[in-house]
């Protein structure tokens, strides 16, 4: 399970570092707080009054399905992201976080699926799929990495 659940915190801190946020870590060794049940774990942030409230909103609904689109490549399986229980919690953050963007539910349901698609060209890309498997790599060798470890992984790939 800890390869999948790598390719999946990989894929939320990959589009995060890309979309500008700042990762404080990411790991597959969360602690099992009294929290829902999980096998990975991204800390992020963003960096406050840097953009709009709608582009803050539309960078976290990425975020937060880039983890499912990330494993979606990785099997070759491309199931929605609503549909599979343990992308349950990512699919409920990106649909609140569009709530305000998209009062009717049916528009809102097909952004996402809309963003589903664009983000699995966009990680699928050879560059962008070269960085999330590094980042993959070292969060299997050390299971929990900070921030700045991302970062320098990403910059490696990236321009």
């Amino acid at each position: 399970m800890s390869e999948i659940s790598a390719y999946h915190e990989a894929g939320h801190a990959f589009m995060a570092v890309r979309l500008g946020a700042r990762i404080r870590t990411i790991t597959i060794d969360p602690a099992w707080d009294d929290g829902p049940a999980r096998f990975g774990d991204a800390r992020i942030e963003w960096p406050a009054g840097e953009c709009s409230d709608r582009e803050l909103r539309e960078k976290m609904v990425m975020v937060a399905l880039a983890g499912a689109v990330a494993e979606m490549i990785y099997s070759g399986q491309p199931y929605h992201p609503g549909f599979v229980a343990e992308w349950a919690a990512d699919w409920a953050q990106a649909w609140e976080a569009s709530a305000p963007l998209y009062s009717d539910e049916v528009i809102r349901l097909k952004h996402l699926e809309e963003i589903t698609v664009q983000l699995y060209k966009t990680m699928g890309r050879d560059d962008h799929w070269a960085a999330l498997a590094a980042i993959v790599d070292d969060l299997q060798a050390h299971e929990t990495l900070e921030g700045e470890q991302v970062e320098e992984i990403v910059s490696a790939w990236l321009p």
